[in-house]
């Protein structure tokens, strides 16, 4: 998974240092990823709902000093206060959030603490439902390439690109103008 950002630098730092960038990681778990980011970024906020995987991350990651676990409401990111980010990611955790003003929100809040310029890219489920079947905490809730296009616009973001629609992993690369 870390490929999704080792591959896409150049979006990613868009001609900065990565040592001289902040990131942060929506649904860092115990921070698999966090650590990974940790070791290209200078530094590297984590943020999950799960107080348990926080606290287990949070000592497995005591040697980096650069990475930051913290337990959110699993609906925004207020705890992080008015931190500015020089990029958001989060992959595997939209995708199973079955309220689709939950994930604008989030959205919303991205936008509130990325840095102009910044880029959030992240993966939403893209995956029509079957029939007859109602988003849950597994399926989460679908989004075409026209919802994703009008979720940016409604959140004040350029969907610059997009890919997989139609499929469980739709990326989407939202650029804050």
């Amino acid at each position: 998974v870390f490929h999704e950002v080792l591959t896409d630098l150049g979006n990613v730092c868009q001609d900065k240092n990565p040592k001289d960038m902040k990131v942060l990681e929506i649904g860092c778990g115990t921070g698999r990823m966090t650590r990974a980011l940790a070791q290209v970024f200078g530094e590297v906020y984590g943020v999950d709902i799960s107080g348990e995987m926080i606290a287990k991350g949070t000592k497995d990651l005591a040697n980096m000093p650069n990475a930051h676990l913290v337990q959110n409401s699993g609906a925004d990111l207020q705890v992080l206060g008015d931190i500015q980010f020089d990029f958001a990611f989060s992959y595997i955790v939209f995708q199973h959030i079955p309220s689709r003003e939950v994930i604008y929100n989030y959205a919303r809040e991205v936008y509130r603490l990325l840095k102009p310029g910044g880029l959030f890219k992240f993966q939403v489920q893209g995956a029509p439902p079957a029939r007859g079947t109602n988003p849950d905490t597994w399926l989460g809730v679908h989004f075409s390439d026209s919802d994703a296009v009008e979720m940016a616009r409604q959140t004040g973001f350029e969907p610059r690109y997009r890919h997989g629609a139609g499929s469980q992993y739709f990326w989407l690369w939202f650029f804050k103008p």
